[in-house]
């Protein structure tokens, strides 16, 4: 059975210095993807837009500027708040979000919870998933197929 951490907050989407519109979002853990972190915004389109990056890099950026590329995260101050800013790019554009520093801590730490860092590979289960795999094929009979067969035909004549 896997567990689900969810926390549904309201982030800004910073549009300039003095604007920001805000966006219902939804973020969200779960055990059977221990590594990763999946942000559902919820833009008023047909569909919401979902982004996954690695929960590492969250945690890592609540404290301290992290990232590069498509997913950057740091904290800092607007109006005297405490905020995490994510910057978000991709070939559809690139988005500067600013979510409540408090909120994304208490849900990091829900998360952490439930899967401590480094104990991130025993909730994979790659074990039990190895073992259905090659319970599905008995001993003897990967061996008497030939897995590689070979694609040169006998000459004629040979």
């Amino acid at each position: 059975m896997h567990t689900v951490v969810e926390r549904e907050l309201e982030l800004g989407l910073v549009l300039s210095p003095e604007r920001s519109i805000p966006v219902p979002a939804r973020l969200t853990y779960r055990t059977d993807d221990p590594y990763a972190i999946h942000v559902t915004f919820h833009i008023g389109s047909e569909a919401p837009v979902n982004w996954t990056f690695a929960r590492e890099l969250l945690v890592e950026g609540v404290f301290r500027a992290c990232g590069h590329g498509d997913v950057r995260v740091w904290p800092t101050k607007v109006d005297g708040r405490s905020v995490v800013c994510m910057a978000l790019s991709s070939p559809d554009g690139d988005a500067l979000l600013e979510a409540p520093a408090p909120a994304v801590s208490a849900w990091l730490e829900r998360t952490l919870r439930v899967v401590p860092p480094g104990s991130e590979q025993e909730h994979l289960g790659l074990d039990k998933g190895l073992s259905a795999l090659l319970a599905m094929t008995t001993r003897d009979d990967l061996w008497l197929s030939d897995p590689w067969p070979s694609d040169e035909s006998p000459e004629a004549g040979a």
